[in-house]
């Protein structure tokens, strides 16, 4: 018996698009979705989701294994992560450290991960888009590096030490950069 060859796909997901193929909910009628974007192979998966005002490196595979390699804890996920104001050296050393936040109504305390200033996002495929204007004050971007990637985990950690998430892109997975425009799909033989 033959065995179907696996597909595996580099995308660059655009803002406002759904993690998703089949919109099954009736509050989300008008909402994009991945399958907008190219033609997947039947049965794609996308490794992990992003939300939907997230942006950025997204994985996509046809093969279960490969997807609960990637989400295991022992593959690197790096979001750059704009923030409300110029971001404290002390607030960095809180979310390195580990901070709790709430995942469902629980606390949970975050894994200790790197946290990086970033002072120029102009070399990456990241799209310029105007988030709002500078009369309300100051914004900076930083890099955060997790090994798990609980709901909305980025967005509440950086909350929780004062500077709340403007946008979140993630730019790489393991080994895998973020290397293509907004909106681009690559076809690549595995991950």
């Amino acid at each position: 018996m033959l065995q179907e060859k696996h597909h595996h796909y580099i995308l660059h997901k655009p803002f406002r698009y759904l993690s998703q193929f089949v919109n099954n909910q009736n509050k989300r009628k008008n909402k994009k979705l991945l399958g907008e974007l190219y033609n997947f192979a039947k049965g794609t998966m996308a490794i992990g989701r992003l939300d939907e005002t997230s942006e950025g490196l997204l994985l996509l595979t046809t093969d279960g294994k490969v997807s609960s390699r990637i989400t295991s804890n022992k593959v690197e996920k790096e979001y750059f992560v704009q923030v409300d104001g110029l971001i404290t050296k002390e607030a960095v050393i809180k979310l390195q450290n580990g901070i709790t936040i709430n995942i469902h109504g629980k606390p949970y305390t975050t894994k200790p991960c790197k946290v990086f200033y970033v002072n120029d996002i102009s070399n990456y495929l990241i799209e310029k888009r105007h988030v709002r204007d500078e009369r309300h004050g100051p914004t900076s971007w930083i890099s955060i590096i997790l090994t798990e990637g609980k709901f909305r985990q980025v967005r509440k950690m950086t909350a929780a030490v004062g500077f709340p998430t403007l946008r979140l892109v993630r730019v790489r997975i393991g080994d895998i950069e973020l290397d293509l425009s907004v909106g681009m799909v690559r076809e690549v033989n595995g991950f």
